[in-house]
């Protein structure tokens, strides 16, 4: 009878060292990939959880979390696939909105190229470009947003047969910072990230597009640190990091 206790009370020990222990996966659209590492620092001064953080493009990600990837937070880089996700049970609730993205043009410091507001310089970048790079807009929003915008100027014609698309819109970033592409339409907080902006020139592109709101959601059964940066991702100290990357806050 003691041993039996015994092996009980050890049983429930390992059990609730394995809960306490549980790596905490959160899923980051990659536009927001540099701000994130700012408000993960900040969260885990107070909260020493094992957190996973993987980054890439929102469909992506939709696409794994529907298949049933272990995934807990989903950080998106807008509102549809969360959205999409919590129609299907996927997620606790509808998530919130925690951010809104602007669209950014970028163009490498080599290629000679040239941006400011003007609508004539951007139309001029677009001539002069042998390549512009651009996120699949099937996979990520800012692409979608990119593909919008160039419809609206009249300027899908000009660029269309130079595209070269990219995953995310990290590897936009990537392309022209490499040289790969001349110019690329990016999200306004990558062109302010520091080892971006010393390679390129950026322009803020303020409309032609949607507003590109990001939405956040837990996917069923989260951990109790996924809640905890999902509350914490809502606060003044968050919301400060994202404004200083570019974002708007609701």
């Amino acid at each position: 009878m003691i041993i039996r206790k015994f092996l009980l009370i050890l049983s429930c020990s390992l059990f609730a060292g394995l809960v306490h222990a549980q790596a905490t996966f959160v899923v980051v659209a990659a536009n927001m990939k540099d701000a994130f590492i700012e408000i993960q620092n900040q969260f885990q001064k107070e909260n020493r959880g094992d957190l996973k953080v993987i980054y890439g493009s929102s469909g992506n990600f939709s696409s794994q979390i529907m298949n049933g990837a272990p995934f807990h937070l989903f950080i998106s880089a807008d509102e549809q696939y969360p959205l999409e996700l919590f129609k299907k049970g996927k997620t606790v609730n509808e998530g919130t909105i925690y951010a809104i993205g602007k669209l950014a043009l970028i163009a490498n410091n080599g290629k000679r190229i040239t941006l400011d507001n003007s609508k004539e310089k951007i139309v001029d970048a677009v001539k002069k470009a042998n390549k512009i790079a651009l996120a699949k807009p099937e996979l990520a929003p800012y692409g979608r947003a990119s593909v919008e915008y160039l419809k609206a100027s009249n300027l899908w014609e000009l660029a269309n047969t130079k595209i070269v698309y990219a995953d995310n819109i990290a590897m936009v970033a990537m392309f022209v910072t490499t040289g790969s592409a001349d110019i690329g339409f990016t999200a306004l907080s990558i062109a302010k990230s520091p080892s971006v902006a010393k390679q390129i020139s950026s322009v803020e592109l303020k409309d032609g597009y949607q507003p590109i709101k990001q939405r956040m959601v837990l996917i069923k059964n989260p951990t109790p640190d996924a809640v905890r940066l999902y509350e914490f991702m809502q606060s003044t100290k968050a919301k400060e990091v994202l404004r200083s990357f570019g974002y708007q806050t609701p």
